[in-house]
């Protein structure tokens, strides 16, 4: 039983000697924070073909697009249009949107040149 016990009380403590402290956990997510080039992560360019470059295409035109327009290609719900469009366009890409609404009642949405 003795030999059990201390067999147990060893793998915890090789347990806790492994696992890194908060402080350690911060300072290295502070390290990679900082190590990164500015605009490594964020692109304004995206990728060619993927539904972030349909969007931006569409809200390129002249026209602009509707959300039923961006809905069709990238077969997003129009909350998460909405949302894109503010989060990303807008405040990451820091690009001007334009919303207008036409005498229908249907708003449309361009990025401002």
């Amino acid at each position: 039983m003795k030999t059990q016990k201390a067999t147990t009380a060893a793998t915890k403590e090789a347990k806790k000697s492994k696992q890194p402290t908060n402080k350690d956990a911060r300072a290295a997510k502070v390290a990679r924070k900082h190590t990164a080039p500015k605009g490594a992560r964020e692109s304004k360019d995206a990728r060619p073909g993927s539904k972030k470059d349909i969007v931006l295409k569409l809200l390129r035109r002249d026209q602009g697009a509707t959300i039923a327009e961006l809905a069709k290609p990238t077969d997003w719900q129009n909350h998460s249009i909405r949302g894109f469009l503010s989060a990303q366009v807008t405040k990451k890409m820091k690009l001007k949107v334009e919303s207008t609404k036409s005498e229908a009642g249907e708003r449309t949405y361009r990025i401002e040149t």
